[in-house]
């Protein structure tokens, strides 16, 4: 076992559990740096601090900066599967595989209604809304919509419609109605069995399966001509129309009609990008792709981290996904993907024929996306924004500052004490640099003490990982913030990093050692630039406060109630943002995503309700 292992992981090691489940890697900050999954956990947690001549690089790194670790038992492999990658997801952790702008990937949203909406979103509510995505293409993306809404008279408005606000008639028809855009279900004009079958048509359409939906069409055309409804029949032709142009912008790549999903890698070195091609009835449906950053050399792990966290909250999910290669834990994302889509999965790994063809078609679709990516990267190395330019001016500095970090402390009446970092690099926000404290030397209200503190653990962690410095350094705060912030920095031996600080009253700039404020022109676009990322890290802390003081107010809330022990705590404030939400929950749906039995979930939603 590795020498320097401290005696807190050792001890904690031997109470470990061996059981399934997720463990967590923390640095000295309390911040997670890793998350993982394990059949035994204390064997694979073990491993970590065994010889470390055969481990990763990237694992050597890691392993320096563990003082702590946590972990959470769960029922299965498949469990701790997608316990695993909800987490990776929330925490984003420093040394998991970077899925670049995961969080912000556009989803079709099928609300759970009585009369369902259609809609884009970007947010996952875990309420049974189906959701199918996600889409890298916004193009397709919009086509696919455009032709959902020709097709079919779903309502665009968002109001809660069931039988009581029918009969006490709170909604009014709207234009959409009039246009024959809507059927008005706000009214009853259509009955509720009717809509729920168009939405089921509008599940088919998604799930490629448009040759049902246009026979479905051209059948009720055919019946309302019959009838000499003239009217009726020139919406259902509209109709029919729509969806033979959408299939005309839709490429025909296969002979056969298996709907399938196309998955491929490409990297080079830490980075790579990995492509998934949808295919349903023989044309591809959308082209997805994702670039990854933080690689190690293992693609089969990466295979299966691509495809957790792809399909995790998409019921968009085919009976067959086409891989180059097995990725690891093949069996539990098989069963997960079964228990998710309702039906078989399988994984096949062609070599030949058509299906092979299609695969070395996505993969030289991804050296093409990853040789631009590159490109691109190596392009704005080499570009200076003329903000930058502009701030340099402003500032005095040296050089343009292409890496700004700022700070911003906040706190509710001296209670629930944190601190926010964002980093803007070449005047745009990188979210993965951002940076989140919980204050742990001040009590009460001293924001200029907890400045101090936090600026002094940042870059003190900074150079002991050998990280970039910033260019610049904001502190949200006038002149009594920015000493203390020179003051840490000074202790470090960092006073040379440039440091400034933006007063909120008349947004002033200030510099170390002078007390007057900057003379920066009010229309500056570097001043403009700096009030920009001075608001982020107001945003970015408040955020923080808020998720603290919520999570302390639930753990203080549920642990009242008969058999709610630290565990289901856990699990519910993993699944779930708080009491608002979990308000708003069935008790099958708490059931579903953290196993709390549904008696138990009665009285949580109850307890919910009354915040």
């Amino acid at each position: 076992m590795v020498n320097n292992i401290d005696d807190i992981i050792r001890d904690k090691l031997k109470r470990s559990p061996q059981e399934p489940g997720v463990y967590q890697f923390l640095n000295s900050e309390g911040e997670i740096i890793y998350i993982g999954k394990a059949i035994n956990l204390r064997s694979r947690i073990r491993s970590y601090f065994q010889n470390s001549n055969k481990m990763s690089p990237k694992n050597i790194t890691m392993l320096k900066h563990i003082t702590d670790f946590e972990w959470i038992v769960v029922r299965n492999e498949v469990e701790a599967l997608m316990t695993e990658a909800n987490m990776i997801k929330q925490y984003q952790p420093r040394y998991n595989i970077e899925l670049r702008d995961d969080k912000s990937y556009p989803f079709i949203r099928i609300t759970n209604e009585p009369y369902p909406q259609v809609i884009l979103t970007r947010k996952i509510i875990k309420d049974g809304s189906r959701y199918y995505g996600p889409f890298t293409d916004v193009w397709r993306l919009r086509m696919i919509l455009k032709a959902l809404h020709k097709v079919f008279p779903i309502r665009s408005c968002s109001y809660f419609i069931d039988d009581k606000v029918i009969k006490e008639k709170k909604i009014s028809l709207c234009l959409d109605y009039h246009i024959k855009k809507c059927e008005g279900p706000c009214e009853g004009l259509v009955s509720n069995e009717n809509y729920l079958d168009m939405v089921n048509r509008i599940e088919d359409f998604m799930k490629g399966k448009t040759r049902l939906t246009e026979s479905y069409l051209v059948d009720m055309m055919n019946k309302a001509s019959n009838e000499q409804k003239y009217e009726e029949a020139a919406i259902y032709r509209d109709q029919v129309n729509s969806i033979r142009s959408f299939k005309e912008n839709q490429s025909h790549v296969a002979t056969d009609f298996q709907e399938r999903d196309i998955i491929v890698l490409e990297r080079k070195d830490t980075l790579g990008v990995a492509i998934v091609l949808r295919i349903r009835n023989g044309r591809i449906f959308s082209r997805d792709k994702l670039n990854l950053k933080n690689l190690d050399s293992n693609d089969s792990k990466t295979l299966k981290t691509i495809i957790t966290r792809f399909y995790l909250d998409s019921d968009f999910i085919p009976g067959e996904i086409s891989l180059e290669e097995m990725p690891i834990d093949d069996m539990q994302l098989i069963a997960w993907l079964k228990e998710k889509r309702g039906g078989k999965i399988k994984f096949i790994y062609p070599k030949r024929g058509e299906k092979a063809k299609e695969l070395r078609i996505t993969k030289q679709n991804a050296r093409l996306q990853l040789g631009e990516w590159l490109l691109n990267r190596e392009k704005r190395k080499d570009l200076v924004p003329k903000t930058l330019e502009q701030l340099r001016d402003d500032l005095s500095l040296e050089i343009p500052p292409r890496r700004i970090e700022a700070f911003d402390i906040s706190h509710l009446g001296g209670t629930n004490n944190v601190a926010s970092l964002v980093c803007f690099i070449d005047a745009r926000p990188r979210k993965s640099e951002y940076r989140k404290f919980k204050i742990k030397s001040i009590k009460g209200i001293d924001d200029f003490a907890a400045m101090r503190e936090v600026v002094f653990r940042r870059y003190k962690r900074v150079k002991d990982q050998d990280d970039p410095l910033p260019d610049l350094i904001l502190i949200d705060g006038g002149k009594g913030q920015l000493s203390m912030a020179v003051s840490a920095l000074r202790e470090l031996g960092l006073d040379y990093i440039p440091i400034i600080g933006l007063a909120k009253r008349l947004e002033e700039v200030f510099v170390p050692g002078n007390s007057e404020p900057q003379i920066i022109h009010k229309q500056s676009p570097g001043l403009i630039l700096l009030k920009r990322i001075r608001d982020e890290a107001h945003r970015f802390a408040i955020t923080y406060q808020k998720q603290k003081r919520n999570k302390t107010m639930s753990e203080s809330i549920f642990s009242s109630l008969k058999g709610m022990g630290k565990k289901r705590q856990e699990k519910l404030l993993i699944a779930f943002d708080g009491p608002e939400q979990i308000s708003k929950m069935t008790p099958e749906v708490i059931n579903t995503e953290t196993g709390i039995p549904i008696k138990i979930a009665k009285e949580i939603i109850k307890l919910a309700k009354t915040i």
